[in-house]
C-alpha cells in the first residue's frame, strides 16, 4: 500500500479519520485498523504516531475538546456594563456545553467517556472547555460580580449543572423532550446555576 505522507501528515490524517469514525459512533467505533483503512495506509504504519488505540483516542478526544471549546466561547459584547458582559461570557459557555452535547453526541463521549486516564485533571494539561469556563469565572472576578470566595471552586457546581443535563438529555429522562423544550429547559438550568453562584454569600 502506498503511502505518500509525510512527517506529521499521517498523525493528522489518522486524527481526521478518529473524528469521522466517531462522529456516530462514539468510542467504541474507533479501532487502529479502521482509521488507517481511511486513511489509506498499513495499520503498522500507525504505530509510528500512536503507540496504541487509547493514544489515538486521546488524540481524537482533544482534538474534539478544541472544536468545543471554541462553540462555547461568546462573540465579544460591546453594550451593557462589565458584570453584564460577564454574565453573559459564562451564560455562552455553559449554554454552548449543552449545544455541543446535544449536535454532536457521539465526539461528546468521546471528549469525556473515551479517554482511557479516569483520574483527576491533570493541571499541565486542562481539558479547553474546562479552561473557558474557568476564565468566564475569572471574568466575572474582574468585573467585581464574584468575590475571590464565591469564585473558589465555583467551577465545579457549574460543569456539575451542564455536563449532568447534557447527559439527561442524551441518556435519562429528559431524551424524549422535543428539541425547543430542551434547549429552553438547557437555558433554564444555566441561568439558575449563574444565579445560585453570584448571589451565594462569599
Amino acid at each position: 500500500m502506498a503511502n505518500n505522507y509525510h512527517h506529521g501528515d499521517l498523525r493528522a490524517a489518522l486524527v481526521t479519520a478518529g473524528l469521522d469514525l466517531t462522529r456516530t459512533g462514539g468510542p467504541a467505533a474507533l479501532s487502529i485498523r479502521e482509521a488507517t483503512r481511511q486513511a489509506g495506509v498499513s495499520p503498522n504504519a500507525a504505530y509510528r504516531h500512536f503507540a496504541d488505540r487509547a493514544a489515538l483516542l486521546d488524540a481524537v478526544s482533544a482534538a474534539i475538546q478544541d472544536q468545543m471549546a471554541a462553540l462555547m466561547v461568546a462573540p465579544a459584547a460591546r453594550g451593557g456594563t462589565a458584570g453584564s458582559r460577564a454574565r453573559a461570557r459564562l451564560r455562552a459557555v455553559g449554554i454552548g456545553y449543552i449545544d455541543f452535547a446535544l449536535a454532536e453526541p457521539g465526539w461528546f463521549a468521546v471528549a469525556f467517556f473515551g479517554a482511557a486516564d479516569d483520574g483527576p485533571i491533570d493541571e499541565n494539561r486542562l481539558p479547553p472547555p474546562y479552561m473557558a469556563l474557568q476564565e468566564a469565572l475569572d471574568g466575572l472576578v474582574q468585573a467585581g460580580v464574584l468575590t475571590t470566595r464565591q469564585r473558589d471552586g465555583a467551577q465545579w457546581p457549574c460543569w456539575s449543572t451542564v455536563h449532568g443535563f447534557a447527559v439527561l438529555a442524551l441518556q435519562g429522562p429528559l431524551r424524549g423532550m422535543p428539541g425547543d423544550e430542551l434547549r429552553a429547559a438547557a437555558a433554564r438550568a444555566v441561568d439558575a446555576i449563574i444565579t445560585g453562584v453570584t448571589t451565594n454569600p462569599g
